[in-house]
């Protein structure tokens, strides 16, 4: 692939968005190249992903707006639908995904970081979403997924019509992100976080996943009810055997097999 890397430890899977000449700026290669490699990752092997940006700038600085610049209004629409329809499908990915920010996290940058499950961040990380300085309005869900993961209308609202940058203590603050690190423990402390998370029951941690992200659009007792369907399936499972097995014999060492 042109602009993504994609490596695995263990049961932990890398992605690094390649193209530190251009700040990573998402363009239409590089939609097509993480779609296809999402659709690719093996599910029966890795339990956790992580998804930083090459160099040392940018996460993702936003779309390539020389692309963009080119674009009529039918081609706007294809690449917005291409962008959303990636983004949703991270989101919706089985297993967890962590966004490692490191510097730029603007425009696109910052909607793929929305559509991950975790966001931590380098004390030099840049939020923000400049779209409209630009003429347009974000188009990969960065008007729908920043006011959800803030709580806060007026709040996003802000940074969406002012296309001010948010820095790392303020993103943190507003709970854009869950954490902050030095730049140059970022990538270890998103590794070792994704290594955690991996190291639980697969199928209970992908069900914790489908509880949160299904029950924030029901009403509480709709929610509550996926609730008891998604724990209850877990006992159906031999993860759920070795775990409790594992608890009353004071074994810290378990072996979930992802069935």
């Amino acid at each position: 692939m042109a602009f993504v890397r994609y490596e695995t430890n263990g049961a932990v899977g890398l992605i690094t968005i390649n193209r530190p000449e251009a700040l990573n700026a998402l363009n239409s290669v590089m939609l097509a190249e993480l779609d296809q490699l999402f659709d690719q990752i093996d599910l029966e092997v890795v339990r956790c992903l992580v998804i930083t940006g090459a160099g040392e700038k940018a996460f993702i600085a936003g779309a390539d707006v020389a692309e963009m610049s080119e674009m009529d209004q039918a081609e706007a629409v294809l690449f917005s639908e291409t962008g959303n329809s990636l983004f949703s499908k991270i989101e919706k990915f089985p297993v967890p995904v962590i966004a490692a920010i490191n510097g730029y996290a603007l425009g696109g940058g910052n909607e793929l970081a929305l559509s991950c499950d975790i966001r931590i961040c380098s004390q030099n990380a840049v939020f923000g979403q400049p779209e409209a300085g630009l003429g347009i309005t974000p188009g990969f869900g960065g008007t729908q997924r920043l006011a959800r993961v803030i709580g806060s209308k007026s709040k996003a609202k802000e940074i969406l019509f002012t296309c001010r940058n948010i820095k790392a203590d303020e993103a943190l603050e507003i709970g854009l992100v869950s954490a902050v690190y030095p730049s140059e423990s970022l990538m270890e402390e998103a590794l070792k976080m994704a290594a955690r998370i991996a190291s639980h029951a697969p199928i209970a941690v992908r069900n914790i996943k489908k509880a949160v992200n299904e029950g924030l659009d029901m009403s509480i007792d709709g929610a509550i009810k996926r609730e008891i369907e998604l724990f209850s399936a877990c006992f159906a499972t031999e993860d759920q055997k070795e775990g409790m097995k594992a608890f009353l014999e004071k074994r810290k060492e378990k072996n979930f097999k992802n069935k």
